[in-house]
């Protein structure tokens, strides 16, 4: 199974043709293991077309998620630079299959995390953060997959904005944030909702990524998780986030 590229060359393609496949779940059976393994050919592929690597992106950081999708860890995926959406950008939605827009909170690492960090030393290694949108589209037929599923497509990453960054606090456990379609607030939530506190989230990052025997870079991104729940991004539409304290992001959609 693991040795079997067949699975990150469809959902690849399903990528770039914004054609969606058949979940792999429903014809074999594979471990989250596997999964990872078949994340990490699908971002060799993008790598051999000449994308790098810009961070990281964490799902299930919502304890009632991880219940509701029986696991008790959390996932995490890759970002690239093609990924990126500058901040008031327009993207074309034919380009997507079912994206979905959610708040986040973004970090930028300030030295190479290599081992597991603890809480406390996490602002020796991160030196600014932003509010962020990151937009979800699974590759798979109505959006619906296994944990392995969703992790052997890379988490449903397809794309990331980040506004302005900005130096840390140290407080950051209960910021009021908010996902606005054309200025009206669709979802409004609080930082809280990332593990009681975002921090954790990359805290969380460095054991995984330890485990993984995956150094994380100095200037890499790190989406901490989301917010709120996600949204539908619809055609002539401006999608925006802010994060109290630190201002607002949003790109528009044609």
């Amino acid at each position: 199974m693991t040795h079997n590229p067949s699975i990150a060359q469809e959902l690849d393609q399903a990528a770039k043709t914004a054609i969606p496949v058949a979940q792999p779940s429903e014809k074999v059976n594979y471990s989250l293991d596997e999964a990872y393994h078949i994340q990490n050919q699908l971002i060799r592929l993008r790598l051999d077309r000449g994308e790098k690597i810009t961070g990281y992106k964490l799902g299930f950081t919502s304890k009632a998620k991880m219940e509701q999708m029986g696991v008790h860890d959390l996932i995490w995926g890759v970002l690239t630079d093609k990924m990126e959406i500058k901040s008031g950008a327009e993207i074309q939605l034919d380009k997507y299959i079912h994206p979905r827009a959610e708040p986040e909170v973004a970090f930028k690492l300030s030295k190479d995390i290599n081992r597991q960090l603890s809480l406390d030393e996490l602002t020796d290694y991160i030196d600014k953060m932003a509010v962020a949108i990151e937009v979800i589209d699974s590759r798979y037929k109505n959006f619906k997959f296994s944990l392995e599923d969703v992790v052997a497509d890379n988490c449903s990453s397809i794309g990331y904005c980040v506004g302005e960054w900005q130096d840390l606090q140290n407080d950051i456990s209960d910021l009021s944030i908010k996902l606005k379609i054309n200025d009206e607030t669709v979802q409004h939530g609080s930082s809280k909702a990332i593990l009681n506190n975002p921090f954790q989230s990359v805290v969380e990052l460095s054991r995984l990524a330890t485990i993984s025997g995956l150094t994380l870079k100095a200037g890499q991104i790190i989406l901490a998780g989301a917010a709120t729940a996600a949204e539908w991004i619809t055609p002539d539409s401006k999608i925006s986030a802010e994060l109290k304290n630190f201002g607002n992001v949003h790109f528009n959609v044609h």
